[in-house]
């Protein structure tokens, strides 16, 4: 063999080695990289998984402002249907049994129709008597709460409160039959809560 042909030999031996060693660093390259990049994107795994997500609740205060209002608007109404009710029942009780409120001397006198009429309203079955009318200021109560149960004790102390007011309006205790219509309200409510499967602490605000 010629010395050209050896040298031609062993350069090209020498080529095949580097171009195996440069093939092999790339390889290790590579495989580091890849590596690298697994165990980065392992650590990032973990790591999300770990994170812990708050949730923060900010009060509506414009809404909630507005819904008191309302509510205190409701209950306000109910006081005074209850004072203008019970007030009106009184006053008819009044005039079907010869006596007037304002003219409490005596010297007043209802005619024979007007007595009539009042006797019949204020009856069992008449508008003014206790069932209607204790059906009336419910029914109220249950109309501007849209029927939320949860109200029924608010409901309640309105009641009370327009009740006292038409005493007040009165000019002491209502009569009798006020009396029973504030009883025949009182039992109407209990009803409503047992209805709903409530009691009254559940229903009580502070």
């Amino acid at each position: 063999m010629s010395v050209n042909g050896i040298t031609s030999a062993t350069s090209t031996y020498e080529t095949y080695q580097t171009t195996q060693s440069s093939a092999k660093t790339a390889t290790e390259s590579t495989t580091a990289n890849v590596s690298a990049t697994e165990e980065a994107a392992a650590v990032y795994e973990s790591s999300s998984s770990s994170e812990t997500t708050t949730t923060t609740y900010t009060q509506n205060t414009e809404l909630i402002n507005k819904m008191k209002a309302d509510a205190e608007a409701h209950t306000q109404q109910l006081q005074n249907i209850v004072q203008q009710l019970m007030t009106k029942q009184g006053q008819t009780y009044n005039t079907a049994n010869d006596i007037w409120q304002f003219l409490a001397s005596g010297d007043f006198t209802v005619d024979a129709a007007t007595k009539a009429q009042a006797q019949k309203d204020i009856s069992e079955d008449g508008y003014w008597g206790v069932e209607q009318t204790s059906d009336r200021i419910i029914d109220f109560a249950t109309a501007l709460t849209g029927g939320d149960p949860s109200k029924i004790e608010e409901m309640r102390e309105a009641f009370k409160k327009g009740y006292e007011q038409a005493e007040e309006t009165w000019g002491g205790e209502l009569p009798e039959i006020s009396k029973q219509t504030y009883d025949a309200v009182m039992e109407k409510f209990d009803k409503l809560l047992e209805e709903a499967g409530l009691t009254t602490e559940q229903t009580t605000t502070n």
